[in-house]
């Protein structure tokens, strides 16, 4: 069993670039801006041969429990009780400051033990700063710099030593990459046999990301299905900046959980901070299969939140709608009855889609929520063989058949389904360029009603088979 190495310092002193290069990829967001770091995050880490789980933690403040800073230090203090190991950060550019004596009591007391990093140790005149780090009385400074992965050789020598050997080796549980698949324009999954329709899998981890405006209650939303504190809440709005991963186990599945950060329109968004913040969130929508978009019982389907919809859609996940806040409605059933209308008349593209009322401080409607999640997520898998396809394909034909375009009726030939997540179909047809989308759109509608695909968006590819006489000259 590996183990676990928590970062600590104060704001500003490079924990975050610590925690990328361990882990290997830019995974943290870091800024030159103090305290850009607001939740503990936890990843598989290496160094050289040394497997472990690195936290990456909030900068250490001595601030009130109610502040924003306070409620950050209690998830500081959190990860400490959850470390093996401690890497407690100093600045050795800028050298002792007064946080870092208070803060290293606080680690000292904690009885962890305590590796002593010295980062920024490239700059010119490091060198003091990191003399002065033996006043702290946790040990030997080591000097490293993060930034450009200078001394992580006597980094992984001081882990071996604070730890002991048989510790340090011990047998370590690989984790799978994560991998975006090669975008194509049905995107999803390859259906191996087109005419197989194979049963739900419903032991395989779901990957699942909450996403909507700033204050929606997405990190309340988290914690209230965890059980715990996990993630920082508050009344102030845009605490959450990066996108943070939580696993949980609902009903013996194991299922990953993705907090991001709320999303502002476009205008809105200026400071680089932020526009971090949203390529962040951004790209665990791409990397989740279900998408929860938050909205605001109080003022729902504002002009961001469909824009929000329009993008999970586009990009092939599986989306469902939670109403939260709805212990604040007066009318719950007028409203209930207006939200339907809304929904399906504002979200044409995902007809059926899952929408459901939810309280993430009470916790009220949660288990209906993680139903409706996992209801999408079959028919997000779901498959049709091509026999089904072509018998609904003659009716449709039969009934309206597509139109006639400059003097010439459109021919559609066969119907295939070559992926899943999300359903994509080929249509073979004699003229794909000339077919209009109306049309297109109405098989789509028509396939979504006979096969019972609701709330999912549906891809339809027109294809045309090569002509073998096509550029010979007509022999006399």
């Amino acid at each position: 069993m590996g183990f676990k190495v928590a970062i600590i310092g104060r704001p500003n002193v490079g924990k975050s670039t610590l925690f990328n290069r361990l882990v290997g990829r830019k995974l943290a967001l870091v800024d030159d801006t103090p305290g850009v770091t607001r939740d503990r995050r936890v990843h598989a880490a290496k160094l050289y041969d040394l497997h472990f789980d690195v936290i990456d933690t909030a900068g250490f403040e001595d601030a009130a429990a109610t502040t924003l800073p306070g409620r950050m230090r209690q998830q500081t203090e959190i990860a400490i009780r959850e470390a093996d190991l401690i890497f407690f950060t100093v600045d050795a550019k800028s050298g002792l400051m007064p946080d870092d004596r208070t803060f290293a009591d606080v680690v000292r007391k904690s009885g962890k033990p305590v590796v002593l990093v010295a980062n920024k140790a490239e700059a010119r005149g490091a060198q003091g700063g990191m003399l002065e780090a033996w006043e702290l009385g946790l040990g030997e400074p080591i000097p490293v710099s993060a930034e450009h992965g200078q001394g992580l050789p006597d980094l992984r020598d001081a882990v071996i030593a604070a730890l002991g050997e048989e510790r340090a080796f011990g047998e370590d549980e690989d984790e799978a990459g994560d991998e975006i698949a090669a975008s194509e324009v049905l995107i999803g999954e390859d259906v191996a046999d087109p005419d197989a329709e194979p049963a739900y899998d419903d032991t395989k981890p779901l990957r699942i990301a909450v996403v909507g405006r700033p204050n929606a209650g997405k990190s309340t939303l988290i914690n209230a299905l965890i059980g715990e504190e996990r993630l920082l809440t508050g009344p102030e709005a845009g605490i959450t900046r990066d996108s943070i991963s939580v696993d949980w186990d609902w009903r013996g599945r194991r299922i990953k959980l993705f907090d991001t950060a709320g999303m502002r329109r476009k205008a809105k968004v200026q400071e680089k901070l932020e526009k971090l913040s949203v390529q962040d969130g951004l790209r665990a929508i791409r990397f989740a299969e279900i998408v929860i978009i938050m909205l605001d019982a109080t003022i729902p389907f504002e002009k961001q939140d469909l824009q929000l919809a329009d993008l999970i859609i586009r990009e092939g996940r599986a989306p469902v709608i939670a109403f939260n806040k709805w212990d604040l409605i007066d009318n719950p059933q007028e409203l209930l009855a207006e939200l339907r209308e809304k929904t399906e008349r504002l979200l044409p593209q995902v007809r059926g889609i899952q929408a459901v009322t939810v309280s993430a401080e009470t916790g009220r409607g949660l288990d209906r929520l993680m139903e409706a999640v996992i209801k999408t997520h079959k028919v997000w898998n779901s498959r049709v063989s091509t026999g089904k396809l072509n018998r609904w394909l003659e009716g449709i034909l039969a009934h309206h058949p597509p139109p006639a375009v400059a003097g010439r009726r459109l021919k559609i030939k066969y119907v295939t389904q070559a992926k899943t997540r999300p359903p994509g179909f080929v249509v073979s047809c004699s003229r794909p360029d000339a077919m209009p989308q109306s049309y297109v759109r109405y098989l789509s509608n028509s396939l979504r009603e006979a096969f019972d695909m609701p709330g999912v968006p549906i891809r339809i590819a027109l294809r045309t088979s090569e002509n073998p006489f096509a550029g010979r000259a007509k022999k006399r």
